[in-house]
């Protein structure tokens, strides 16, 4: 039998139904914000009175209610004159102000369960297993349309009660779409949001979806290289989205030379690649496969992995990084499975300087640290916030937090025999990961269960590595898959890529899932979901938008112009300017993308547009924004200015080979853009160089203007 918690109340009380903390009592201070951190839920509470964020530890917030202050925060004589109902309702004075009306059913409810006794209740069978939540999912077709959720709490005992009203709702884009305390969703304009529906520990997402018929819409079937295109048009289709035409040749090739090897193309393979005359789609998989082979492939991957793994001299050493690094390039360059490549990691033992991945544990030597690196970076999940409570939207809990480090507990660090070596070891004594509550040994336990994966005590990062690696764990796959989703398209299909969670769904579950489940058959392999992405039409989309998608960022209907890094722009530079890099500290004529960690060229242009410093995992530590600093550098700075005018650069030795106007302004525009120049600006940079020659100003001077003025274009400061 379902029965609504609230507006029948008075049937409850009146059919004498026994009522307790745990499953009646409990809802009402966490859906009237009781137990909330700007209220008594914070980690002080509020005027001596605390609980639990959200209600999280229902035993403790209980003793706090009826045994702390000597029981006067309940009456049981006379229930109407119990704190928690005066203060709450603002018969007494109450900093939070109303929060439970008298003679209102939340209100009698309190009073009728004090009247009983105030008991606790038996919190297994009392405890919430599931919410069915209905409609599972809400599509329309106008804005302003309004839907009211149905939320049915499941127990353990077997019953069921309408929830609705004391759920908690939140929206993660109120602007397109927004819900109430009731859980009426209203929505405000077309576009998509993910409704989060709470209710005692569990949750539950519902897609909310506004499509605008702006009327003249037609599906016009386009063609799909693989699953990517498959999946990504049947939402467009379903949403009245029109995808953008494909790149052109310039473009594309342009965008995947930065996107698998970090540098441009020559104005030669360019000109080559634009001149065959093969169907386009033969030939850009072709130049894919190339590029996939491709030294330059392992030193811009290398970059990517190098900055998740923190290789940084400061915490390394300056023989640790390039041992730490070394490992990752020979990783890459023969294309060793994912898997294979984190269990190495997870399993490190011995010195830091002959065993490289060793030195993943020099950044998270605590086992807390290692812990929740772990889990961040291999399964997209963060655990910190369960540190200290049960998370507030999500499954994970304050004891698995404390089970999940304890795999690390064994785990130390210690100095080498020679400078900066450090050796990973596992300790002999028993050691103890305690709960911080009540100081009990917290057993290793794996997060939730995977099949065929047992633990070892005797070995228990061995059996950590199997679980994370697991294929049966889908979570490994799905967040490296998401994590290089997002180095293509500028986002994550979750987003941010290192927080994976219900309350943060997929923007196209269908993709993400495909995505998982190929990489997972093909056996972890990187450089063939690479492929598959960029050789997808998807992928190869113009970044030029059509009247049905140019208010679309989520759906991957055009491409997503992203600026360039601080290593490809660094690069670009001096490659289009055929300038030799002035970068000290390494080998000569190397570029930024062979450098080995922050500390070479410190404070200097790449560190000005972004270049991470390597102490998190987080992808948000490299930056990709705009400012003040990064266009003074552009424009007056001398990194380009330098690059430009080296005597033994290409516009010297264009001229001095003996180029004509036409012939040096191509070449410009191939070294910088990766095209011709168009008739409108061939024109006006012919003028400008003739101009030159009456005014005095020499053609290289003219010439490295145009250049200047390339470099500061967003056809060049950005991959699109």
């Amino acid at each position: 039998m379902k029965i609504a918690l609230l507006g029948l109340s008075t049937v409850l009380i009146a059919w004498g139904a026994p009522l307790s903390y745990v499953k009646d009592v409990q809802p009402i201070l966490n859906k009237t914000g009781c137990t909330s951190g700007p209220c008594h839920g914070g980690a002080k509470g509020k005027n001596g009175f605390k609980l639990s964020l959200r209600g999280y530890d229902p035993e403790f917030d209980y003793r706090a209610i009826v045994h702390e202050m000597a029981g006067r925060r309940w009456n049981r004589t006379e229930p109407a004159k119990s704190l928690i109902l005066l203060k709450p309702s603002m018969e007494l004075a109450h900093g939070g102000g109303l929060r439970l009306e008298a003679g209102s059913d939340r209100y009698n409810l309190i009073l009728e369960w004090i009247s009983q006794g105030a008991p606790f209740g038996d919190p297994v069978s009392g405890a919430v297993t599931k919410l069915e939540v209905t409609p599972g999912e809400v599509l329309v077709e106008k804005s302003g349309a309004e839907q009211q959720l149905e939320v049915i709490a499941h127990y353990a005992d077997g019953s069921r009660r309408d929830v609705t009203k004391l759920a908690g709702y939140s929206s993660n884009t109120p602007q397109n779409a927004e819900v109430n305390e009731d859980g009426v969703i209203k929505t405000l304009r077309t576009g998509e949001s993910a409704m989060l529906v709470r209710y005692e520990g569990k949750l539950s997402v519902i897609n909310v979806t506004a499509v605008t018929d702006r009327g003249g819409f037609a599906w016009k079937p386009v063609a799909e290289h693989n699953y990517i295109d498959k999946h990504v048009n049947a939402k467009l289709q379903r949403l009245k989205i029109l995808p953008s035409t494909l790149a052109g040749d310039a473009e594309f090739l342009r965008r995947v030379y930065f996107d698998l090897i970090g540098i441009p193309p020559s104005p030669a393979e360019a000109k080559a690649f634009l001149a065959d005359k093969a169907a386009s789609r033969q030939k850009r998989a072709a130049v894919v496969d190339r590029l996939l082979e491709r030294p330059e492939f392992v030193n811009h991957w290398a970059v990517k992995w190098s900055d998740l793994l923190q290789v940084n001299r400061t915490k390394l050493g300056d023989k640790g990084v390039w041992a730490f690094r070394d490992w990752i390039r020979e990783s890459l360059a023969e294309n060793r499975p994912y898997d294979r490549m984190v269990r190495e990691l997870l399993t490190a033992r011995g010195s830091t300087h002959r065993n490289p991945p060793a030195n993943f544990f020099r950044f998270t030597k605590e086992p807390k640290v290692a812990m929740e690196t772990t889990t961040q970076l291999f399964l997209g999940v963060r655990m910190v916030c369960a540190q200290c409570h049960d998370h507030p939207f999500e499954q994970w809990t304050q004891n698995q937090y404390y089970n999940l480090t304890a795999f690390f507990g064994k785990m130390a660090v210690k100095s080498g025999d020679n400078p900066d070596e450090q050796v990973v070891y596992d300790k002999r004594e028993e050691f103890d990961i305690l709960h911080p509550k009540d100081s009990r040994v917290m057993p290793a336990k794996f997060l939730y269960d995977v099949k065929n994966i047992d633990l070892r005590e005797d070995a228990l990062r061995e059996s950590l590595a199997a679980w994370v690696t697991s294929k049966d764990n889908v979570l490994f796959a799905k967040s490296l898959v998401n994590r290089f989703w997002s180095y293509f398209f500028a986002r994550g299909i979750i987003d941010p890529v290192d927080d994976i969670r219900a309350s943060n769904p997929p923007t196209n579950p269908a993709l993400l899932d495909a995505l998982t489940a190929d990489f997972r058959e093909h056996d972890y392999d990187l450089r063939h979901l690479i492929r598959t992405i960029v050789n997808s039409r998807t992928y190869q989309l113009s970044y030029a938008t059509n009247e049905w998608n140019e208010s679309d960022d989520i759906n991957y209907s055009h491409f997503l112009p992203r600026r360039l890094s601080s290593e490809q722009m660094f690069d670009a530079i001096h490659l289009a300017a055929g300038a030799k890099p002035k970068i000290e500290n390494v080998p000569d004529n190397s570029l930024a993308q062979d450098i080995p960690d922050p500390a070479v060229g410190k404070g200097g242009f790449l560190d000005v547009f972004g270049r991470p410093e390597r102490q998190t995992s987080c992808e948000c530590e490299r930056r990709a924004d705009v400012s003040l600093v990064q266009a003074l550098s552009l424009l007056n700075g001398e990194t380009i200015a330098e690059a430009i005018a080296d005597p033994e650069g290409r516009i010297s030795k264009l001229i001095l080979g003996g180029a004509n106007d036409r012939k040096l302004i191509e070449e410009i525009y191939f070294a910088t853009l990766g095209r011709s120049p168009e008739s409108a600006e061939l024109d006006q940079a012919l003028t400008y160089i003739a101009k030159g020659a009456g005014a005095g100003v020499g053609r290289a001077e003219r010439a490295q203007d145009l250049m200047w003025a390339l470099f500061n274009s967003n056809a060049f400061l950005f991959n699109r």
